[in-house]
């Protein structure tokens, strides 16, 4: 069931500090979080392609070892953690929510990623469930079935994608933080969609070593938790950050913050529930005296002509899959493998162009851009729509994807940084305010993300 927002999801820090305490140990954690996600009435079995309860259980126990000998290696020490089924562990095949990579070679290493969390303490309970090679912004998949939306299930809503199984790990206390990846929104819209905070980093800052790619000029890789501190705490950690400074965790002055909210196509198409939830936040923030214009920014409206041909993800993933798609494309979900198929007719002249063309949109962006301390805009114009709505037609799929696709994407093709935070009403359909800046600012967009959440939680 769908609870109120900020009052339903534990963060990091407060499971860390039942730690501390004695309130909880990681086991109980851990076989609390298992139970959830083996229950046979519950979301887990499509949260999940793999379980991973004996090693769980095992680095639980290690992890409450140490902290009785007074060892902490990390805020996140102890603490059930999910990876999308795109990254590497070590000793098996990534399948990245497809069969056609069954049988295909096992990793030799972990993802940079994994290793950092492990490192650090994790607890990492398994792989979460995906769209297929991570091309599509809904959560739909055919092979492994599709975790429902917290909100509103008995309708069975989408739960966003391309990271469906993470939110919704994070939603059914499956976990308490969960990581995915972002080439187009793919964090930041099942964050929105269920609910919960989300943040795609630039995609330098963190390491794509080890994930299997869908864009390697996009993708980006970013947690999914209950509040933007806990995604601050694992950014850090994946980007292997100083994690004993405060300072990265420190809330921004909201009163003088100068943001701009463009005006162009992204507040086009909006539904009834999210216009007036996104403007009631507009307005509790210029209350707390933060600045706030509204912008053209006409470059937004000639990306899907650049795009037209399929962009970067048709092109990358069509070199990445060719020789899969020759062995198993029968094997594919037909909705994703037609995606990737767009990139077989794109020359190398066309992607030098599309090269070309990001560069010259990045620095008419960035002019309009540089002004403001960020930008404001709803992470996604509709509330979930149904399971029913978006497989109903090929054409609906595609049509409802590419909206949910279309403001989170703007951000990855500036090769900037952005937050999902949820701005609706207790009780009410999941709203994403997002929070984006240029690439290079992720702490200060972090830092007024907890601003903005700090603010909401007290209005909430």
């Amino acid at each position: 069931m769908f609870q109120t927002l900020f009052a339903m999801y534990p963060t990091l820090q407060e499971t860390m500090l039942a730690l501390k305490q004695g309130r909880t140990t990681s086991v109980a954690l851990t076989e609390a979080a298992l139970e959830k996600a083996k229950n046979p009435a519950g979301e887990g079995k499509r949260v999940f392609t793999k379980l991973y309860e004996k090693q769980a259980l095992a680095a639980a126990r290690a992890s409450d070892t140490l902290r009785a000998a007074g060892i902490f290696r990390s805020p996140i020490d102890g603490i059930p953690i999910s990876i999308k089924d795109l990254f590497d562990v070590q000793g098996e095949t990534t399948l990245a929510g497809s069969m056609a990579r069954i049988g295909e070679p096992a990793a030799t290493r972990n993802a940079t990623v994994v290793q950092r969390l492990l490192t650090a303490g994790a607890v990492i309970v398994g792989r979460t469930n995906m769209v297929e090679f991570a091309y599509s912004g809904l959560g739909i998949n055919p092979h492994y079935g599709t975790p429902l939306n917290p909100w509103d299930r008995s309708k069975a809503r989408i739960p966003g994608g391309s990271s469906s199984g993470a939110g919704v790990s994070v939603t059914d206390g499956m976990s308490v933080a969960a990581i995915g990846s972002d080439t187009g929104g793919s964090v930041r819209i099942p964050a929105a969609l269920c609910g919960i905070a989300g943040f795609k980093p630039s995609a330098c800052r963190v390491s794509t070593d080890g994930v299997l790619p869908l864009s390697t000029q996009l993708d980006s890789i970013g947690p999914l938790a209950a509040s933007v501190r806990c995604c601050a705490t694992l950014d850090a950690i994946m980007s292997g950050l100083d994690i004993t400074s405060d300072a990265q965790w420190q809330a921004a002055q909201l009163k003088g913050l100068r943001m701009a909210v463009p005006k162009t196509v992204v507040l086009d198409q909006m539904d009834k529930h999210v216009q007036v939830t996104f403007e009631k936040a507009l307005d509790v923030l210029k209350l707390a005296g933060m600045e706030i214009e509204e912008i053209d920014v006409p470059e937004f409206s000639q990306l899907a002509e650049i795009n037209a041909k399929g962009g970067f993800s048709a092109a990358e993933a069509w070199a990445w899959h060719r020789d899969l798609i020759a062995r198993a494309g029968n094997k594919y979900d037909p909705r994703v493998l037609s995606r990737i198929m767009r990139g077989q007719t794109m020359t190398a002249a066309d992607y030098i162009d599309l090269l070309g063309a990001r560069k010259s949109w990045i620095r008419a962006v960035e002019k309009r851009v540089l002004p403001y301390d960020g930008l404001l805009m709803p992470t996604v114009p509709v509330v979930a729509p149904t399971v029913e709505e978006v497989t109903s037609s090929d054409e609906a799929y595609f049509a409802i994807n590419a909206l949910m696709l279309r403001n989170p994407s703007f951000i990855n093709f500036l090769d900037g940084c952005a937050l999902s935070i949820p701005c609706h009403e207790p009780g009410t359909a999941p709203v994403g305010l997002m929070v984006a800046g240029l690439n290079g600012v992720d702490s200060q967009i972090l830092a007024i993300g907890m601003a903005i959440e700090d603010l909401l939680r007290a209005r909430y």
